[in-house]
């Protein structure tokens, strides 16, 4: 059968590979802990639960919601100034099925064959996919540990900016769990207004920062309304993952644009979600300090046990993973993951699955609890791994 050139790019990605070989392990009888991937198993807040049950149980929110409801709207701009200090007119929001969803999908009108787009290496496959899938070339900006895994605006050849349609950026960051403070938005406004580049900020993770760090959206930064637009996500703020409720913010030109080809091809979110999402905006606010307090003690138990047995793991500062070097004796990080798997059960995924830059390091997902925690690390420090 005959594939388009996009279409024959692509192939299952890591964690479905890493999915079969789990299944392999369970089916000989082995126990898995799983760190791959992250999907909270935190429950969502009562209250949102039945939010979404009551609304399914009226038949008339099984018609089609072409625009977002009224109240969620109002709950979203509502969410955005009490946290972040961010005034949004109705007309520079619209929800997406999934920041995954959204950030795959922005790339259609904003970019085509011919275009540029920036995107960071080790970063989220996403970030690239989008763009390649419209024929967009990607200019990849290195993510270095000796600049704190932050984009070294600097360092990008300013031909290759000026030629740039749009560049993706994400703190905090997955894979390497950095975070951007203020006067790296401002500079990156400033580059962006520059080279006239439109910013795509995935902001999935500004509610899971650790150590008392307070998490801050892009749109904060003067000027940054004027330059690009920012996703946002209910899923692993509010335990939400299933029920695929993203926003994109913004740039209110970006928006028209973006909702005008989502228009195409979706109908709008189901309406007790756009419900249940109302009600965690709206609702207690708890869950967000219990879940930031969770991920801190698996981070705790993780990081801090690697390193008592020997593996310099150093703590994240945000997010809910951990980015790790290799310990010593290893250079190939997707054999690494498949000899701990084997030999513990342990499962990671390996940094290659990120980008060229990913190699070396292996990503952990904070998804156990820290008695499952101690547990990985019990096993690793057994296994003889660390001893190479």
């Amino acid at each position: 059968m005959k594939f388009m050139k996009r279409g024959q790019a692509v192939e299952s990605n890591i964690f479905n590979r890493l999915d079969q070989k789990k299944k392999e392990i369970l089916a000989s009888g082995g126990d898995v802990i799983n760190l791959s991937i992250g999907t909270p198993d935190f429950a969502p807040d009562g209250h949102v639960m039945r939010a979404v049950a009551e609304a399914a149980l009226d038949p008339q929110n099984y018609k089609y919601s072409i625009d977002d409801t009224p109240a969620l709207v109002s709950a979203v701009q509502r969410w955005y100034e009490r946290r972040y200090g961010v005034r949004l007119e109705p007309d520079q929001l619209m929800s997406v099925g999934g920041s995954q969803e959204g950030l795959a999908h922005v790339a259609f009108p904003l970019a085509g064959p011919g275009d540029l787009v920036l995107a960071p290496d080790p970063g989220y496959p996403i970030f690239t996919f989008g763009p390649m899938m419209t024929g967009a070339d990607i200019g990849l900006t290195p993510l270095l540990p000796e600049n704190g895994w932050l984009v070294d605006l600097d360092a990008i050849d300013p031909a290759v900016a000026d030629r740039a349609c749009a560049m993706v950026v994400s703190y905090p960051n997955n894979p390497t769990t950095a975070v951007a403070d203020e006067a790296f938005y401002e500079r990156l406004v400033h580059f962006a207004r520059r080279h006239e580049i439109l910013v795509i900020h995935d902001n999935a993770y500004s509610d899971l920062l650790m150590d008392g760090r307070k998490g801050i959206s892009f749109l904060s930064i003067p000027g940054a309304m004027e330059v690009g637009i920012e996703f946002n996500s209910l899923s692993k703020t509010y335990n939400l993952t299933g029920m695929r409720t993203s926003f994109a913010l913004g740039n209110r030109d970006v928006i028209r644009k973006f909702h005008a080809f989502r228009s195409q091809i979706d109908y709008g979110m189901f309406l007790p979600a756009q419900l249940g999402a109302a009600a965690a905006l709206d609702g207690p606010q708890g869950i967000v300090e219990r879940n930031r307090a969770g991920y801190q003690a698996r981070r705790d138990a993780l990081c801090g046990g690697l390193r008592s047995i020997g593996w310099d793991v150093p703590d994240s500062k945000g997010t809910m993973f951990v980015w790790a070097k290799l310990p010593e004796g290893y250079a190939d990080a997707p054999a690494f993951v498949i000899e701990l798997m084997e030999r513990t059960g342990v499962i990671c995924v390996p940094g290659d699955s990120f980008g060229e830059l990913g190699k070396g390091y292996v990503r952990f997902a904070l998804v156990v609890p820290p008695e499952r925690m101690r547990e990985a690390v019990r096993r690793i420090a057994a296994s003889g791994m660390l001893g190479k």
